[in-house]
């Protein structure tokens, strides 16, 4: 077992849904316990799509390019260097700015005990 990876190693295909595409990364196989994840997501959408909800949280970190996020009914301007948190069953998404070719996140999903 690794404790460390790199987005060029992942194994398997990313997730690729419409407006993102998902590299899940961090899992048990990594030493991850209670349902711990990590991975990096590239949003390239213009508009808000479907909102993810989840049944634990999700924080995220911007890496790279601006946009907006929307978690419940909250709205926030992304740039790098920024974090934010999805609290438990809240629905949320995330749009480029259409002068920023995508918004690359770090995102993880902690297991509520």
């Amino acid at each position: 077992m690794t404790h460390f990876i790199n987005k060029k190693t992942v194994q398997g295909e990313p997730h690729l849904e419409l407006g993102h595409t998902t590299y899940p990364m961090l899992d048990e196989r990594h030493g991850c316990v209670a349902g711990f994840k990590s991975g990096i997501s590239v949003y390239t959408a213009l508009e808000y799509l479907t909102p993810g909800v989840h049944e634990d949280q999700e924080g995220f970190v911007v890496l790279e390019g601006t946009g907006w996020a929307k978690v419940g009914d909250e709205e926030c301007r992304l740039e790098p260097e920024m974090c934010f948190v999805a609290p438990a069953g809240t629905p949320h998404c995330i749009k480029r700015d259409p002068d920023s070719e995508h918004v690359k996140i770090c995102w993880f999903h902690g297991a509520i005990a």
